[in-house]
């Protein structure tokens, strides 16, 4: 498969967009992390990650806490190097306290398709195991499950 690269297209925004999905669903920070520029920047709820490494040190404290992390994002829009993101993923803690976070990114990215900026607001809600909606084996969302539109959310 080859790099998706700016300018984007509705179809190759949406594509990236999946591809994103996919990686952070597969929970492996350091996969996730070859996605960005080595110096990307990054806001994320109260934490200000610049670089690889700090990305990858986020991330691996993040999957420690959010268990069974499952996450479904939906393009917004884009422009010719931007793509806007809405997402939700469910989650429980060590205590089994299950929660959905609703969020929207703002990316940029680099001639060569890395992201290069990422700015995430993230909001959590509790909710009971039997509100839950993405009900997937954990990894990728197969692609037969519904989206965060056609779930209502």
């Amino acid at each position: 498969m080859s790099v998706i690269v700016p300018p984007f297209t509705r179809e190759s925004a949406m594509q990236k967009v999946r591809l994103a999905e996919d990686s952070w669903n597969s929970r492996d920070p350091l996969r996730v992390s070859l996605v960005y520029t080595e110096d990307s920047r990054w806001r994320n709820r109260t934490e200000f990650p610049v670089g690889r490494t700090e990305i990858v040190s986020l991330l691996t404290r993040k999957w420690a806490k959010e268990l069974e992390y499952r996450l479904i994002k939906e393009l917004w829009s884009f422009t010719d190097d931007r793509i806007a993101v809405r997402f939700a993923y469910e989650w429980h803690d060590d205590s089994g306290n299950w929660f959905r976070s609703y969020g929207n990114e703002n990316w940029e990215f680099a001639a060569d398709g890395l992201m290069k900026r990422r700015f995430a607001s993230i909001n959590d809600m509790p909710i009971s195991e039997s509100e839950r909606k993405f009900h997937w084996p954990l990894g990728r969302r197969p692609d037969e499950h519904p989206g965060l539109t056609d779930l209502g959310l």
